[in-house]
């Protein structure tokens, strides 16, 4: 099984996140053009191959607004050696369209900003996932100006949905104090790689060997996190790319980095779910038995 994390020329989103240097950022008719093309010529390589394969789109901008990016998902999820396709999305385009995937083959990694919409109107959005039988992971960047709204989401939500936090990625040292990771750890037990990750360098790795990378034009890494070409996915032989090599980052705090490596148990934990974060076991245990004192 090959994993494919993919991302286009798209830079374009519909939200204005302050942290996000691609906040209502507008591509250009040429540019979104060339992405869909882009995007077409990856799903023909896909089609034209006969290894297992799961893909998930990994965009700067929002995708899930763009035609091309929906046509694409469920082209990809028609085609029986492609077991599993997944988007991350702020979840603001349309749905209706999730209603001709194949069962099990689309799901959504999803992320809610608190400043950006509504939140009883992002969890209709979910509850609409869930009446589609799309499978999907639900998420907030812990931020300190939203710790109120990741306490009453992650109440409102289903015991059921896989529930994720992200570290900001603009923390200094001490921007968590210990009792907020005493609360967000318990809400996410794996948060802990995103705030304190261990040691990466040297450990080994699928990134390369199992999962790699490619952008519009075909270039090929291993890893998002880790420049080095390998190649590219329409001119080079893509076995000849594929080979076991140990991290060579200091640290990996990123899940679409972290989630390869052989130390960690993620791909025995969530299978094919592993491309939207959402475990083969969901843990329903209560976590917010811990109040958290700072917000």
């Amino acid at each position: 099984m090959l994993t494919v994390l993919y991302r286009g020329s798209l830079s374009s989103c519909n939200y204005s996140c302050s942290y996000c240097p691609f906040a209502k950022r507008r591509d250009s008719r040429a540019t979104l053009a060339r992405d869909a093309a882009e995007v077409a010529r990856f799903v023909d390589w896909a089609g034209g191959q006969s290894r297992p394969l799961r893909v998930l789109f990994t965009p700067w901008g929002e995708a899930m607004v763009r035609r091309h990016y929906r046509h694409a998902m469920l082209t990809l999820a028609a085609m029986p050696h492609v077991s599993q396709v997944a988007l991350q999305t702020n979840l603001a385009g349309p749905l209706s369209w999730l209603a001709e995937a194949p069962a099990g083959k689309i799901s959504l990694w999803c992320t809610y900003h608190p400043d950006q919409t509504r939140m009883e109107r992002f969890l209709e959005r979910t509850r609409q996932l869930s009446m589609l039988g799309i499978g999907h992971s639900v998420g907030v960047v812990a931020r300190h100006e939203h710790y109120e709204a990741i306490r009453a989401l992650k109440s409102a939500l289903p015991e059921t949905t896989p529930f994720w936090l992200n570290a900001y990625d603009r923390r200094g040292p001490g921007y968590y104090a210990a009792q907020d990771l005493q609360w967000l750890d318990a809400l996410d037990p794996r948060f802990v790689h995103e705030h304190s990750p261990g040691p990466s360098r040297g450990k080994a790795c699928r990134a390369g060997s199992e999962a790699i990378v490619v952008d519009g034009s075909g270039e090929v890494q291993r890893c998002h996190f880790i420049p080095r070409r390998l190649g590219n996915l329409y001119a080079d032989d893509l076995d000849g790319m594929l080979e076991e090599r140990p991290c060579s980052r200091f640290k990996c705090d990123c899940f679409i980095g972290y989630v390869h490596r052989r130390d960690l148990d993620f791909y025995p934990a969530y299978g094919d779910g592993v491309l939207a974060r959402i475990p083969l076991h969901h843990d329903t245990r209560p976590p917010w038995t811990t109040p958290d004192t700072r917000a």
